[in-house]
């Protein structure tokens, strides 16, 4: 049998995180630490692999039903290689350190299970309930798998230029940057999009580190519904300015 399909071989490598090609990762297990990964996210894999479900602490659940924000993992363990994908999102792997990283949750897709999560707020600047925006701290060593709609943009944040982003754009950042969320329009328009521009909400990023970016403002869809589509979350989630999660059914 012969086609182009069978030049889509494995990619051999020694690393633990292997970019197999843009939209699927590789990660190899050797039985000492395990790694987590976003619920059904695997593919495929070889050799003796264990998947559970993550616990869930209470404190992470109380974080979870308050802000929306959170990942639903499970956990890879064993001897041998897994495939992680979501929904053909392009797929990069971040080394993280002692400065850690903030990131949307909806961009995760794999991380070492040594890393700490916390979930953390960014307020707006006009201190109005419900216009602030919740995200996720990572926090150790290790490696962490994000996910972009598209090739993203790495940008450079320091002292003497700051960067601003489109909120729902924005897929991560460094930890140690002080961060605002903010609306270039007057207080009594801070409901509506920017005129007929339809620009909103941003976050202003200040100090010294970076601010990925991707080429989308649609998060991928977070709920999979057996027999109902895809439902697909939009803008800034459930404690975004646009206030309730926009679901749209994709048939």
């Amino acid at each position: 049998m012969q086609s182009p399909l069978f030049s889509y071989t494995e990619q051999q490598s020694q690393d633990r995180y292997t970019v197999q090609n843009p939209q699927l990762l590789r990660v190899s297990l050797t039985g000492q630490d395990d790694v987590l990964a976003r619920k059904g996210a695997m593919v495929a894999y070889q050799g003796l692999m264990e998947f559970d479900g993550e616990y869930r602490t209470h404190a992470q659940h109380r974080a979870r039903a308050s802000t929306g924000e959170g990942l639903d993992l499970m956990r890879c363990s064993g001897q041998g290689t897994v495939y992680l994908a979501n929904l053909a999102q392009h797929i990069h792997v971040v080394d993280i350190d002692h400065d850690g990283m903030t990131v949307d949750s909806a961009y995760v897709l794999a991380l070492d299970s040594a890393l700490h999560t916390e979930v953390i707020a960014v307020d707006s600047q006009y201190g109005i309930s419900g216009t602030g925006k919740y995200q996720l701290n990572i926090s150790g060593t290790g490696k962490v798998a994000l996910m972009t709609s598209g090739q993203p943009l790495m940008m450079q944040v320091t002292p003497d230029k700051y960067v601003n982003a489109d909120a729902d754009a924005i897929v991560a950042w460094s930890s140690t940057l002080r961060v605002q969320m903010q609306a270039q329009t007057h207080s009594s328009g801070v409901w509506r999009r920017r005129g007929n521009t339809g620009e909103g909400w941003e976050l202003s990023f200040l100090g010294q580190g970076f601010a990925l970016v991707q080429p989308s403002e649609v998060l991928p869809p977070q709920n999979h519904e057996i027999g109902q589509g895809i439902r697909a979350q939009y803008g800034m989630g459930r404690q975004g300015a646009h206030g309730q999660n926009q679901n749209n059914s994709w048939n």
